[in-house]
């Protein structure tokens, strides 16, 4: 199937970006591998999908009865799930620098929410093409400067309303001029960070969802190398604004949604400081927001699902499915009201604990288990090593991550126990703390106040009653500190002072190994 010319502008436009990439990697010295090299073809291909802010809790496979995900449950059932996935850093620069690097966070230098740095010594893209894939990626990347690929031959942007590098326009907006040059892209009203949620106020096919959805069936559809590609479709959805197209919307009802975890502690964040700030961080909003709002973002979630199945089947008539490993993943969550908090950036299950779907070819790991559940504990920092290992590339000694592959062949039997969460000063100062989580216990040092907290997670998911303070969880708070002590050790000042953990003032958001500029 060759490419063919549309009179379509968005398909020009997206058949000139693949044009621009095969240009760019020809003038890189890289050449293509040729059909009759057998080891390149048995390379399978990769398609890395991913959401914006999407809670675990929100997919069918993960025990919601509620939520419609068909497409993404099929992934499950035909792969594997990891009940334990993390966001070490939960909002969305600092994770795709994981996602990026295979580091975390101390090491990739991102320690809260800032820029993405320019250059890393190894990064994914890059690490990809070397080994001799095409690599594209579709949605949002949420790099700087925006036209900074990291490596991707080619890329078609939609990076919603978000404007950080002068006289930028994403690919999505300019298609969307193109196709309908007298509407407002931005017409529901609700911002980027707001609670608020209503149904999309234009055609359906002007969603940049849907816009997502069609470029990666395009590419998938056109794709005619020797060379196995790299695909990253990452949508902007779920995360705000919570504006589903309409039939999604009426897919569901206000009461059908679950309302909010609100554990005993948690009476410090129901206070609304400014009835007027739509994006607030903290505030007791009521039970009817919190379900209203739960209700858009549930209807992002179902049409993302649609996107899904459209890419599974155009992966199927190209008779690609079978060679294609498939990852799926979120760079974080979303409170959604839990424990009157929203937004991102906090320890807690609504914003850290993200999910995680893996669908493999089945020569890449014969007569595996379809439709495993792993409970060891994963994180976004592991993305780049499984994606090394199904392209048979070197895994550098110096990555945090750790193939996710090697779980599935039950050959990597020294996982670890635990992994690391923090994020530095955001919204607030004394929103600043470090944690530790084994996917049972999940330990939070507030690092602000030098304030603990202590949750059972196999037996109180919610996080309702914090145990820090409870004399019979005294010997496991005093583990975990331990534990924490010992992982931030090789920092020293001012996360550990005199063998203790140290009260923290001042916000940092780079570590001292985050690159600069030369």
């Amino acid at each position: 199937m060759q490419l063919k010319a549309a009179q379509d502008p968005g398909r020009r436009q997206f058949l000139k970006h693949v044009a621009a990439g095969a240009a760019a990697f020809a003038l890189s010295g890289t050449s293509f591998a040729s059909a009759a090299d057998k080891k390149q073809v048995n390379k399978p291909n990769i398609l890395f999908i991913m959401t914006d802010q999407h809670r675990a809790d929100c997919l069918g496979c993960y025990g919601n009865t509620v939520i419609r995900t068909p497409n993404l449950d099929r992934i499950a059932r035909e792969g594997v799930r990891f009940t334990h996935a993390y966001s070490s850093t939960p909002t969305c620069t600092p994770a795709r620098a994981a996602i990026l690097t295979g580091l975390s966070p101390w090491h990739h230098g991102m320690l809260a929410y800032g820029r993405v740095a320019e250059r890393y010594p190894f990064e994914l893209p890059r690490a990809l093409a070397d080994a001799g894939y095409y690599t594209f990626a579709v949605g949002k990347l949420h790099y700087y400067p925006q036209r900074n690929y990291h490596g991707f031959h080619g890329a078609l942007l939609d990076e919603s309303g978000r404007v950080e590098t002068p006289g930028f326009v994403s690919d999505y907006r300019q298609w969307f001029k193109s196709k309908a040059p007298n509407l407002d892209p931005d017409a529901t009203g609700i911002g980027w960070n707001s609670y608020l949620s209503a149904p999309y106020a234009l055609p359906e096919d002007l969603h940049p969802t849907k816009w997502t959805g069609d470029k990666a069936v395009e590419f998938i559809e056109s794709y005619e190398r020797s060379s196995p590609f790299f695909l990253k479709v990452s949508f902007a959805r779920p995360h705000s604004p919570y504006d589903p197209p309409k039939r999604f919307w009426e897919m569901y009802d206000e009461e059908q949604m679950p309302g909010p975890h609100v554990g005993t502690w948690a009476s410090k964040y129901a206070p609304i400081d400014d009835p007027k700030d739509l994006s607030l961080w903290h505030g007791d909003l009521g039970i009817k927001q919190v379900r209203k709002s739960r209700r858009g973002y549930y209807g992002n979630v179902s049409f993302i699902d649609e996107q899904v199945g459209r890419i599974l089947r155009a992966l199927e008539k190209r008779g690609l499915l079978e060679n294609t490993l498939i990852l799926f993943t979120s760079d974080h969550g979303d409170m959604l009201g839990d424990h009157h908090l929203w937004r991102k950036s906090y320890a807690y299950e609504g914003s850290a604990h993200i999910p995680m779907l893996m669908r493999w070819p089945e020569r890449l790991i014969a007569n595996a288990e379809r439709g495993m559940v792993l409970a060891q504990p994963v994180e976004l920092r592991d993305i780049l090593p499984t994606f090394l290992d199904a392209a048979g590339a070197h895994i550098p000694d110096t990555l945090d991550g750790r193939s996710l592959l090697a779980l599935v062949r039950r050959s990597d039997s020294k996982w670890r126990q635990w992994i690391d969460l923090e994020h530095g000063t955001c919204y607030a100062k004394e929103n600043v703390w470090t944690g530790l989580t084994d996917g049972r216990w999940k330990y939070i040092y507030h690092a602000y106040e030098g304030r603990e907290q202590l949750f059972d997670l196999q037996s109180d998911p919610g996080e309702l009653r914090d145990l820090a303070s409870d004399s019979s969880y005294t010997e496991t708070l005093k583990l975990w500190r331990e534990r924490m002590i010992e992982h931030l050790s090789e920092r020293g000042e001012p996360f550990v002072k005199d063998g203790k953990l140290a009260i923290r003032r001042q916000p940092m958001i780079y570590g001292p190994l985050y690159p600069r500029k030369a």
